[in-house]
């Protein structure tokens, strides 16, 4: 993951997907307004018309889901007194990977008093497939962030099931240049047979990661234990001068895990509420 670069995204001989998108943000006139926006390969941004703040971006992977080789990278910066809300235009699909893994690179920048709610549709992981993703963070002093991955492996509806494979997740959380987050989850090559362990998933398939840095975290400790209830927990910190509620959920199937993540987005994300392009 360290190899990806952000100002160039070369496909490897195997023509495979590569793409780099790019959007910053800064606060003008009482509103979050666009300053700068990048798009290259099959990394594309769109930004839906709204009528007040924060401003909403959906990212789209126009290859259509990843699979071994392909590289892609989203940059988003939000500055000082700005707010944005990241989602993606469907689930992102990582298919059988022949040689080589797939990668994502996610680098999300808030200055101060800024806000960021990064809030992608559920990753699906297919049988075989071998996929590293990397997020860092970067906050200023007071700036929030809420931050959301959700992962299915395999889609049992379609009966489907995401037996072998590689899986690897890695979050860096930095506030005015203090490390307050880290964790590097990685499953694999038998995956199933990870899931099934009772300290792990219990058989279950779809799980999901939910960061909140803010300094009213705390006060939505109980609600988010309500909504999360006795399929994964939730605990709350104090970092320096702000505070940190995490969260972690897993379900049967994709569909009893987005039951959860809906109203838990929903209390979290403000006024900004769900994402529009989410739907059950």
């Amino acid at each position: 993951m360290d190899t990806i670069e952000y100002t160039k995204f070369t496909p490897p001989l195997a023509q495979r997907a590569a793409g780099l998108a790019q959007l910053g943000c800064a606060s003008a006139d009482g509103r979050t307004r666009l300053r700068r926006l990048y798009q290259d390969g099959s990394a594309k941004i769109r930004l839906p018309a709204v009528s007040a703040d924060p401003l909403e971006a959906v990212l789209i992977n126009t290859a259509g889901g990843l699979t071994g080789g392909d590289r892609i990278g989203w940059d988003i910066d939000v500055g000082a007194n700005a707010s944005a809300s990241i989602t993606t235009q469907a689930c992102e699909k990582v298919y059988r990977a022949a040689s080589d893994h797939a990668q994502v690179q996610v680098r999300l920048t808030v200055g101060e008093n800024g806000r960021v709610a990064w809030l992608p549709q559920e990753t699906i992981v297919f049988d075989r497939a071998a996929f590293a993703r990397k997020l860092d963070v970067e906050l200023a002093a007071g700036a929030e962030a809420l931050v959301l991955e959700a992962t299915v492996f395999g889609r049992l509806a379609m009966g489907e099931c995401a037996a072998q494979g590689n899986f690897s997740d890695r979050w860096r959380v930095r506030q005015d240049g203090y490390l307050i987050h880290a964790e590097d989850f990685r499953i694999g090559p038998d995956i199933a047979a990870s899931l099934a362990r009772p300290a792990a998933a219990g058989g279950a398939i779809a799980v999901a990661t939910l960061l909140l840095v803010s300094p009213r975290a705390e006060a939505f400790l109980d609600p988010v234990r309500d909504i999360v209830g006795d399929q994964g927990g939730a605990s709350v910190w104090s970092v320096k001068a702000s505070g940190k509620l995490l969260a972690r959920l897993y379900a049967e199937d994709g569909y009893q895990l987005r039951q959860r993540l809906v109203p838990l987005v929903g209390l979290l994300n403000g006024r900004a509420g769900l994402p529009k392009l989410w739907s059950l």
